[in-house]
């Protein structure tokens, strides 16, 4: 009966934070029209919808809905997991390697030396002699080393941020998350000690690094279990589901093996899920061919993820605990953001990072949640007498840390130059516009077809080549435009932020530098580049590129003429009025409307739906078309222009 009620009480929590969860959505996209991160606007709408400000989901809710956060968690190190590509971080092992060292070292001693200074003004540990006052200071030097990689992780997903400094910031992120379990296993016991009068004694520490030593075996197998799973040919969302699963499994079945080693064994067995879930997702990334699918399935699900989490983060934040502490944690946080100063910059200094990677890397570090909450709870339960107390100073300073750290992240990966955020592209003008990189017969006919079929097209050179083809190639048909070099004071007079398309017809390498210059400041979506060398194709592919290689494509077209001579005519434009086009969805009031419910012409013909986020649709009837989607449509000219029409702007 309890159980029953147990589901009947969850199951309107569900459906309120549902709702919640998509209003959050839409206040993280208007936060990040302010230039604050998505992740801020999640947990201010969590905050607002919690129980402390409307009670939209009161505390019994949050509690009920724990399982989202797990659930959320094993998905979120998955990615973490994913992100150690050895092959990008090995020239940033060195740097990595002493910064984390001087995190477990600095931040501990700077820590534990600060909360023995604010001992006198804190109630609980006033009257505590010098032992008792040393232990909890040794603990609390221990929790403010720990971070948090979901923060992290949705931070360089949402900047699109690649780069040196990046590698080390996520680097040492994942290995102070390991680290700060080992460390506290030390303190714990040493503190211990301290409080008790006792020897310290190492069996404790053993099991702790067994633990951990057991967690890195499980993440290998998990790993194993995943690559099962990528091989099948099953639908992507099926996949991301059972991603899902295996990660809340790891929570499940840690839980279970620490009661039972609780109950049967002289010391708990404590495994690590999130460390399973990270070496799983470092595992496949690595050591498996799966590496690209598995980061499809993990692009898939991070937005909805992300949402989840930082909304019921949010709503968990527990704000009468600020209100009643905040004096005394905004002390200890200040404390912190001095030792991560201090530790990132001795760390940097050491492995010789560049200067102004020292200066300002401590922003990245200041997040602070999952291991640092747990590690809280944990003294909260094991010390009667003071842990409660101890337990809400420290979550009112993962509060604060929490709430400043994602700004001060965006700040530093923005100022270092790594953030490659996604352009805001305006919307559909009605007129098709592309420039085409590259002076030659072949740009020269592909401008004049597109042309044919209503395109706007301009053709940029580089001006030491213009003089050496123009004569030939260049008419008064054509709009061609030199430049000098790949750099912005060249590129604007392009209007790049206006093109719908790119086409690069030069070099691989100037194909790459502009291919990236794109990616970097400008964020498109249609980038097609001709290579010259099948080598290079991985490196374009990185930065959303679709490429062509000429040495393949004249045999793929072979190939289709003789198994489907009829279709591949009519992909060339050779049957006549018949031709395909690709419409974006912009008429807001089609948002939600099923294939079958449109009005198109009879000679038109709905192939295919191209949806951001996930692999092409292949279309039906009961379809419904979302607001941005790519739709692929085949029929005479008169009836597209009539779809461009209506699905375009409405008109």
């Amino acid at each position: 009966m309890e159980s029953i009620q147990l589901y009947l009480n969850l199951v309107p929590a569900l459906a309120s934070f549902a709702i919640i969860a998509m209003a959050s959505s839409r206040i993280g996209r208007s936060a990040n029209v302010y230039h604050f991160p998505l992740i801020s606007g999640y947990l201010i709408a969590g905050m607002i919808a919690g129980p402390y400000v409307l009670n939209m989901i009161n505390k019994e809710s949050v509690e009920a809905l724990r399982f989202i956060d797990e659930i959320s968690l094993g998905f979120i190190a998955f990615a973490a997991g994913a992100e150690l590509y050895l092959k990008e971080l090995r020239s940033r092992i060195k740097s990595i390697a002493i910064t984390s060292l001087s995190f477990v070292t600095v931040i501990p001693a700077i820590g534990t030396l600060g909360m023995l200074l604010l001992a006198k003004s804190i109630p609980f540990m006033r009257d505590m002699d010098f032992a008792g006052q040393a232990a909890i200071a040794i603990l609390t030097g221990t929790i403010l080393v720990a971070r948090s990689p979901s923060s992290a992780i949705a931070m360089i997903n949402e900047l699109r941020a690649k780069g040196p400094f990046t590698q080390t910031v996520l680097g040492v992120t994942m290995v102070i998350d390991v680290s700060v379990v080992i460390l506290f296993a030390i303190t714990s016991s040493i503190a211990n000690s301290l409080i008790n009068k006792e020897a310290f004694g190492f069996s404790f520490l053993a099991v702790i690094v067994i633990g951990v030593i057991s967690s890195a075996i499980l993440g290998v197998l998990l790993a194993k279990i995943i690559t099962v799973v990528l091989r099948f040919e099953i639908k992507d969302s099926l996949k991301v589901l059972i991603a899902l699963a295996l990660g809340f499994s790891t929570f499940i079945i840690s839980d279970q093996i620490r009661h039972l080693s609780h109950s049967h064994m002289a010391y708990e067995i404590l495994l690590e899920p999130l460390l399973i879930c990270m070496v799983a997702g470092f595992w496949i990334t690595n050591y498996t061919k799966y590496r690209a699918e598995f980061s499809h399935i993990l692009g898939l699900g991070s937005p909805f993820i992300y949402i989840a989490f930082f909304t019921l983060t949010g709503a968990a934040l527990q704000l009468d605990v600020l209100r009643d502490t905040w004096l005394i944690a905004l002390g200890l946080f200040i404390i912190r953001v001095f030792a991560i100063f201090a530790a990132s910059f001795l760390g940097g200094v050491a492995a010789k990072d560049p200067m102004h990677f020292n200066r300002i890397s401590w922003a990245t570090f200041i997040t602070q949640a999952g291991v640092g909450l747990g590690l809280a709870k944990e003294v909260g339960v094991e010390y009667p007498g003071w842990g409660e107390s101890f337990a809400t100073m420290i979550i009112s300073v993962i509060v604060m840390s929490q709430l400043v750290g994602p700004p001060l992240f965006k700040w530093a990966v923005v100022l270092v130059g790594e953030a490659h955020s996604k352009a805001k592209h305006p919307s559909f003008d009605g007129q098709n516009d592309l420039i085409i990189f590259g002076l030659e017969r072949q740009s020269n006919v592909l401008a004049r077809h597109l042309q044919d079929h209503g395109w706007n097209v301009k053709i940029a050179c580089f001006q030491s080549n213009f003089l050496e083809v123009s004569n030939e190639l260049s008419s008064k048909d054509l709009d061609i435009i030199e430049f000098e070099k790949i750099d912005k004071k060249s590129f604007k007079k392009l209007g790049l932020e206006h093109v719908d398309a790119i086409v690069c017809m030069l070099s691989d390498q100037d194909n790459y530098e502009i291919t990236n210059f794109i990616y970097e400041n400008y964020g498109l979506d249609n980038v097609v580049v001709r290579i010259n060398d099948g080598k290079n194709i991985e490196k374009f592919h990185k930065l959303g590129a679709v490429t062509v290689d000429p040495s393949t494509a004249t045999v793929n077209l072979l190939s289709e003429y003789v198994r489907s001579p009829s279709a591949t005519s009519l992909l060339l434009g050779d049957s006549g009025n018949q031709e395909i086009i690709e419409v974006e969805v912009g008429d807001r009031s089609l948002h939600g409307v099923a294939l079958r419910n449109l009005k198109l012409p009879l000679d038109v013909l709905v192939l295919s739906i191209r949806r951001k986020g996930q692999k092409m649709l292949v279309t039906h009837g009961y379809t419904k078309l979302e607001l941005g989607d790519k739709v692929t449509v085949i029929g005479s000219s008169e009836g597209l222009k009539e779809v461009s029409l209506k699905l375009g702007d409405g008109s």
